[in-house]
């Protein structure tokens, strides 16, 4: 089975999170995205604390289609430095797996 991760990611509000997630999965560079609206953020940033009511994304992807979201992602976050972590997962159930690749990698057109 190909690659699977999980690919996170804040944006500073509901609206634009929502946007980055239907770009994300009309494209089919992820197959779901989880947007967690309400995070804390605390972070030290050009040498100050600041803190950021932002929404959290979960977006599921496989290897083969990384740059591709992280160049959409880049394109389309407001922030100077966005958060991009992608994380394999060690498991996870087979066919919710299965579901996410076989989301991912057929064609745009189809």
């Amino acid at each position: 089975m190909k690659s699977v991760l999980l690919v996170m990611t804040n944006m500073p509000d509901e609206a634009s999170a929502e946007n980055l997630a239907r770009i994300l999965v009309d494209n089919r560079l992820a197959a779901c995205v989880n947007c967690l609206p309400g995070v804390q953020s605390i972070y030290r940033w050009k040498g100050a604390v600041e803190q950021a009511t932002e929404t959290a994304l979960l977006i599921k992807t496989i290897a083969g289609r990384y740059s591709e979201l992280e160049a959409a992602i880049r394109q389309h976050h407001p922030y100077e430095v966005p958060e991009i972590i992608a994380i394999p997962p060690s498991t996870g159930w087979t066919p919710y797996l299965s579901w996410i690749v076989e989301e991912t990698e057929k064609d745009i057109d189809v």
